[in-house]
């Protein structure tokens, strides 16, 4: 089956959403409290990324990975938001595959163009953030060369504080 990795589009907004809720409820259960896991709605998602696709200033970048025509992935990224990295960071957002397609190549192809991306607009160091019981996702960003830089906080989900911790990865200009 051919993959392939395109800009998202408004069409792709339902499709976005069904990968982004899926993936929390399966790679997130037994790491945040299962009534908010239980609670996430597609439609509600859907009109967010919606919002946020059609009323974006242009820094952040929205992709998908594809295959048969169908949309199995997701990733975000852009301008890094914590104060204390330097100016040209650049912060993956949010990287998810459908469950079913974990461990098929969705996710390293994901990561992949993300980090062509911005090592050929020369950001870095490039940063992302991870549930830190996550140890599968973990283990995902060490082998794309990412370490955790010792940064931690806690992440507000409904009436509970989950940790996650930051990993790095810093390119020359060279890449």
């Amino acid at each position: 089956m051919d993959l392939r990795i395109r800009a998202m589009t408004e069409d792709d907004c339902e499709a976005v959403a069904a990968v982004r809720v899926g993936g929390w409820q399966w790679a997130y259960a037994g790491l945040m409290p299962q009534a908010y896991l239980d609670a996430m709605s597609v439609e509600e998602d859907a009109a967010r990324q919606r919002g946020r696709l059609v009323g974006g200033h242009g820094t952040v970048v929205n992709i998908v990975a594809e295959r048969d025509g169908v949309v199995v992935g997701w990733a975000c990224f852009g301008p890094c938001r914590d104060e204390d990295t330097p100016a040209g960071a650049q912060e993956l957002y949010a990287l998810y595959v459908r469950p079913e397609h974990v461990s098929s190549g969705v996710g390293r192809a994901l990561m992949d163009t993300w980090l062509e991306r911005a090592t050929a607009a020369g950001c870095s160091p490039l940063v992302l953030w991870v549930l830190k019981e996550n140890s599968r996702a973990r283990r995902f960003y060490e082998k794309a060369g990412f370490t955790p830089d010792g940064a931690e906080e806690p992440f507000q989900v409904g009436d509970a504080k989950v940790p996650e911790v930051r990993y790095a990865r810093s390119f020359s200009r060279a890449g």
